[in-house]
C-alpha cells in the first residue's frame, strides 16, 4: 500500500470516526469535547453593544438556561399532579379567581399585541409566586412528592423566586448569589428525595 493510500485511508477512518461522535454527541445531547465551541454567528448590531455588556450577557446565559429548565419543568410538574389528582378541569376548579384573571388578563394582552401567543397552557402565563400559590393552595396533590414538607417548599420556592429577578431582568448575577442559585436548585430536587 503506497503512502497516499494510507493518507486516503486514514483521512476516511477519522471522517467515519468523526461523523459517530457527531452522532452521539447530538443523541445523548452531549459535549465530548472534541473541538472549541463554535462562535454563533451573530448579527452586525452584535458587535454596536457594549463589550462589558456582551460579557455579562455571556456569562449569565447558563443562569437562564438552567433557570429556564426548572422553571418549564415546574410548570409541567405543577400540571401533571394537579390533572392527577382533581382531573382536566383542575384549572378551573382548583386555582384561586385572582390567578385565573390575571392568567386571562395576561393571555388577553398577547393576544392584542398581534404577537405569537406564547403557549396553549394557561399555567405558563402565571408569575412564579403563582405557581408556589396554586401548589400551597392545593397541598394534597404535592405532599406525596414534597416529603420534606410544605414550609420546605416554600421556603425553597422563595429563594428560586428571589434568584429569578436578575436573571429574567438582565442584570448580572453576584458571585455569592450563583452559588445561591446552585444550592437552591441541588434543594428542588432534594425536597423530592
Amino acid at each position: 500500500m503506497s503512502k497516499l493510500d494510507k493518507i486516503k485511508l486514514f483521512s476516511m477512518a477519522n471522517s467515519l470516526t468523526e461523523h459517530h461522535l457527531d452522532k452521539v454527541e447530538k443523541d445523548y445531547d452531549v459535549n465530548l469535547g472534541r473541538s472549541p465551541k463554535e462562535e454563533v454567528q451573530k448579527k452586525e448590531y452584535y458587535l454596536q453593544f457594549d463589550s462589558e455588556f456582551r460579557k455579562e450577557a455571556n456569562a449569565m446565559a447558563e443562569h437562564y438556561e438552567v433557570f429556564y429548565c426548572l422553571e418549564k419543568s415546574i410548570r409541567k410538574l405543577i400540571s401533571e399532579l394537579m390533572e392527577e389528582k382533581y382531573g382536566e378541569n383542575w384549572w378551573d376548579e382548583q386555582v384561586k379567581e385572582a390567578i385565573r384573571n390575571n392568567v386571562d388578563s395576561n393571555i388577553k394582552r398577547d393576544e392584542d399585541s398581534g404577537f405569537t401567543i406564547r403557549s396553549e397552557n394557561k399555567i405558563d402565563y402565571t408569575t412564579f409566586g403563582e405557581l408556589s400559590q396554586i401548589v400551597s393552595g392545593n397541598w394534597e396533590a404535592f405532599e406525596v412528592l414534597f416529603k420534606r414538607g410544605q414550609r420546605s417548599f416554600q421556603r425553597i420556592m422563595t429563594n428560586l423566586n428571589q434568584l429569578r429577578g436578575p436573571i429574567a431582568h438582565c442584570s448580572p448575577l453576584a458571585e455569592d448569589e450563583v452559588v445561591r442559585l446552585e444550592l437552591t436548585v441541588k434543594d428542588w430536587f432534594r425536597l423530592m428525595e
